[in-house]
């Protein structure tokens, strides 16, 4: 992915779009790459400035304004701003009670932000400085002041802004500043590198079963490669690197998981919920909880865990109101967070099985869906959104265990609570249309099953199918694989059941197969019909595969009653 703009003016146009967009917050420092809240600077009040390269917005101008930073600097992409830059930005911001600098702990940032530091004391402008040192993989313990300055950045400035907002003098804005910095802690993984502008290749890569640990912000790789973890994998290796190094508290904690730019927020939401299991087992109450883009870097994909120990005083300072383009808070006390826990029922999967027809049916189709999800999900892909494996999944192991919770009722009733739970679970037109379809069957089955009462029932199904799908033979739908084994079906009736059936589906796994001449004319995939040319249906294919999986149960009960 190449990042829009050149990297010769990208700060410039970035800086001014913001400033644009933004201007009833923020405006532009006159003569400078920096900005300052609309109502700075204020008499009294001590100025909080922030600053560092860019490519990590919503950090660093994003979090000006009330409760927050006074002001912000920027510099080129991952390179600190002048000291120049940084004094004008200071001055604009001061307003006479002196000023605090904040920034991560890299070398031109130390150099710059402290020519800067020291041309106003030489003014007789007063200013004490902050290095956020939270990043754990980037020094060792024993060594915080080498530590680099990633995610916990928010935190920091976070309490020195509240602090400056609540009227305390520059000492104490400062104190506050270096109890949050000691109280973060960091660790971050990297799924993919980050891509500067006008380049056309990422900085680093990350092999498609592998990621990186302990990743820093400004496009550097991290310090460990392993493999590609899940979800949870993932969470569990963030806590386990953060739980030795947080300082003692009385369990209180802020946590911030942060995406670094490409990160979808569903994924973080998915992590966090791990994080919040692991942190609360480890006796830390999580009473603030952040989980979106704070500290992020370019286009890099990856998440960050930022966790702070709070005392009365943090945790009253983080409550206070704020206001920035980038995050705002209304104010409130913090208080503990329970875990959510949304049971999806029709998602269990009661352990053993049950010994009903509907069940053992259902299950061996369940399995034979399972072994194809991928293909079926490839299929998909072709011409739609490459869903329907997964949704298929889903669905059918919601039907299992409706159908197994349905133990000891009839077959109509067991297959009404599994086409139910097949469309709730697995959703989309499939879902739906494979609900109807079971539920349909098990109406018409509720007196004596014979193979014509059976071939009664799949034909009120269909009709129901199609008036609900408003498809026709030869669209390239389900309806090409559930029509040809509708009709043999009915046809091959008076060779009983379980013969009937399997003759049925096979009639439908070649009507499948044949999908692949045609073009679709429904739905997505539709608009996508010359790329779907060669490639069978992927609906039809798993109703192909659910008949046939079902007619070997038929088959095998057939036998032993026939014994």
């Amino acid at each position: 992915m190449t990042v829009l703009g050149t990297a010769e003016t990208f700060k410039r146009d970035w800086l001014d779009g913001f400033v644009t967009a933004y201007g009833r917050e923020v405006r532009k420092v006159p003569d400078a790459y920096g900005v300052i809240g609309r109502h700075v600077p204020r008499r009294g009040k001590v100025a909080v400035v922030i600053g560092g390269g860019c490519g990590h917005y919503p950090a660093f101008a994003g979090l000006v304004g009330p409760g927050l930073a006074a002001g912000a600097v920027v510099g080129d992409v991952f390179t600190s701003p002048s000291a120049e830059q940084v004094y004008r930005t200071a001055r604009a911001a001061d307003g006479g009670a002196g000023v605090l600098f904040g920034y991560g702990n890299y070398a031109g940032d130390v150099l710059h932000f402290g020519l800067a530091a020291r041309r106003l004391a030489a003014e007789g402008i007063e200013n004490r400085t902050i290095l956020v040192t939270d990043d754990i993989a980037s020094g060792p313990a024993d060594k915080p002041e080498s530590r680099r300055g990633v995610a916990g950045d928010f935190f920091v400035f976070r309490i020195a802004g509240a602090a400056a907002e609540r009227g305390d003098d520059l000492d104490a804005v400062h104190a506050a500043a270096v109890k949050a910095n000691a109280n973060t802690r960091t660790f971050g993984a990297a799924f993919g590198g980050c891509t500067l502008p006008g380049a056309g290749e990422p900085l680093f890569t990350v092999a498609g079963t592998e990621m990186e640990l302990g990743l820093g912000i400004h496009g550097e790789p991290g310090v460990r490669t392993v493999g590609r973890l899940g979800a949870v994998e993932l969470a569990d290796e963030l806590v386990d690197g953060l739980l030795p190094e947080l300082p003692s508290g009385d369990g209180r904690v802020a946590v911030l998981l942060n995406g670094l730019g490409r990160t979808k927020y569903e994924e973080m939401f998915v992590t966090y919920k791990r994080v919040h299991e692991r942190l609360a087992g480890a006796g830390l109450n999580p009473v603030h909880i952040e989980v979106g883009e704070f500290v992020t870097s370019l286009d890099m994909a990856g998440v960050s865990l930022s966790v702070m120990v709070l005392d009365d005083e943090l945790a009253e300072l983080y409550a206070t109101p704020c206001s920035s383009p980038a995050y705002r808070s209304d104010g409130h006390p913090l208080g503990s967070v329970s875990l959510s826990s949304t049971v999806d029922d029709a998602l269990a999967r009661p352990e053993g099985a049950g010994t009903g027809l509907v069940d053992r049916a259902l299950t061996a189709a369940m399995h034979s869906i399972e072994e194809h999800e991928t293909e079926l999900g490839r299929l998909d892909a072709v011409a739609a959104d490459g869903d329907h494996g997964l949704g298929m999944t889903r669905g059918i192991r919601a039907a299992v265990a409706a159908a197994r919770r349905a133990e000891g009722e009839s077959i109509a009733d067991s297959l009404l609570a599994a086409g139910t739970a097949f469309a709730d679970a697995a959703g989309g037109a499939s879902g739906a249309l494979y609900g109807v379809l079971l539920a349909e069957t098990g109406a018409g089955l509720r007196g004596d099953i014979t193979a014509e009462t059976l071939a009664d029932a799949v034909d009120n199904a269909v009709r129901a199918f199609v008036e609900l799908g408003k498809a026709k033979p030869g669209d390239k739908t389900m309806l090409d694989a559930i029509e040809p084994f509708r009709a043999a079906l009915r046809e091959q009736a008076a060779s009983g059941v379980a013969d009937a059936w399997r003759k049925a589906a096979q009639a439908a796994t070649l009507a499948a197969e044949e999908t692949a001449n045609l073009l679709p004319t429904k739905g997505r995939a539709a608009r996508l019909a010359q790329r779907s040319r060669g490639h069978a249906d992927p609906g039809a294919t798993s109703f192909a595969l659910i008949v046939t999986a079902i007619g070997d149960v038929l088959g095998e009960v057939a036998e032993r009653e026939g014994n």
